[in-house]
Parts: structure tokens; sequence; C-alpha cells
């Protein structure tokens, strides 16, 4: 249209291409990258929120581009390790401590779980997420299997056959427009003991408020 006007204001010149639009999915990996580099002592609390607010309201791709142009890609900062997010984790493990992926983990594609008689945790609150669905082979006997999930984590146990098992599922309260970023599907066998999926557990204010625990910054 010759009437158009860009996001920042300009008329597009002869010839020019309009500047594509940025989706939920990019606006939240691109919350992801801030959220990890200010947790690294990249940026300062001010430098987060004030990026977080343009992240959110951006409508082109090159308005988050801009965000972090001057920072190292994902898979450079998490734990500062160089770690990139694996196509396969395998987890062995029989009457010993409880399994746990808590903090900043990074979520792989697929997800195997071969234990016996060990709990086993996984808390999606603040991990790194860099696709869109995350597999999960379940053989499992005894104990807890627990998902703790974040606005925008659904957790799909259609697949997942039971013995001697039950699950229970609870969703937190979520703006039903919030864009699905991470599809868990379980499949698999589980026996004895439970399946929990649940939002963040509430702090002593909240619970007193009757408030619904409240999502990580960006999200």
């Amino acid at each position: 249209m010759s009437g158009e006007i860009s996001p920042a204001g300009k008329r597009p010149g002869p010839g020019s291409s309009p500047e594509l639009r940025a989706s939920h999915a990019d606006r939240d990996r691109v919350v992801d990258v801030l959220r990890i580099a200010a947790g690294d002592g990249l940026l300062t609390a001010d430098e987060l929120d004030e990026r977080l607010e343009v992240a959110l309201s951006a409508r082109t791709l090159s308005e988050l581009a801009a965000l972090t142009a001057d920072l190292p890609p994902v898979s450079a900062t998490v734990g500062g390790t160089g770690a990139e997010a694996k196509d396969t984790v395998r987890i062995e493990q029989i009457h010993s401590g409880a399994v746990e992926r808590v903090g900043r983990w990074v979520v792989p594609r697929r997800l195997e779980l071969a234990v016996t008689f060990c709990g086993v945790t996984l808390d999606f609150t603040e991990a790194v997420i860099t696709h869109d669905t995350l597999r999960i082979d379940v053989g499992m006997t005894g104990k807890t299997l627990t998902l703790v999930t974040r606005p925008g984590v659904v957790v799909d146990t259609d697949g997942l056959q039971l013995l001697h098992c039950r699950v229970k599922y609870r969703q937190a309260l979520t703006n039903p427009d919030t864009p699905v970023t991470l599809r868990v599907e379980l499949v698999g066998q589980k026996t004895h003991g439970r399946v929990v999926v649940r939002p963040p557990r509430r702090t002593f204010a909240q619970w007193l408020l009757r408030r619904p625990p409240s999502p990580p910054a960006g999200d």
C-alpha cells in the first residue's frame, strides 16, 4: 500500500520490502534470551526491565533483533557452559536419590526416564525452551513423577500407560490467549506411585491472599 508506514514511523522507499511481523513465539524466544543474559550478569535489572517491555510490545522481527544484538546466543550463555539443547537425554537410576531438573536447565527434544523407586521432578518454571515439543518416554516404577508447569507449558498424558498409578493434573489460572510455548508428551509406562502436573507452589503471602503464583519475568 502506498500509504503504509513502518513501525519506526518511516515510509518504505521504492522497491523496499515490508518488515516481517513478530509472532508470540518470536517474542518468547527473545524474552528467554534476555532473562538468561540478566542471570549471567550481562544485563542490569533496569536494562532487563526496559528490554522486556520493548520485547513484549515489539511488532517486527527487526525490533526484536535489536534487543539481543549485543548479547551472545542462548547456547553460549546457558549456565556459562556452552550447553545446547540435546536431541535425546536418558536418565537411568535405581533405588537412589531424587532426580531433579530445576532452575535454568535446557529442555531436550526427547527425555528417556528409566527410573526405579526414585522420585523425579521436572520444573519448567525457569527452564530454557528452544523448541515447541518435548517427548518423555517413561519407564518408571514407584515414587512420584512431578512436572511443574508455567504459562504456555501444557502436558499431554494420553499416551501414558498407568499400572497401579494415578494422575493428578492441576492447571493454573491463565489467560486463555496465552500461546503454547512447549507441549510435553508423556508416553510409555508408569507403575505404582503417582504422576503430578502442577503450577509452581504459592508463596506464603500468595497463599494468604489467595493469589496464583506470579509467572517468571517476561512471561
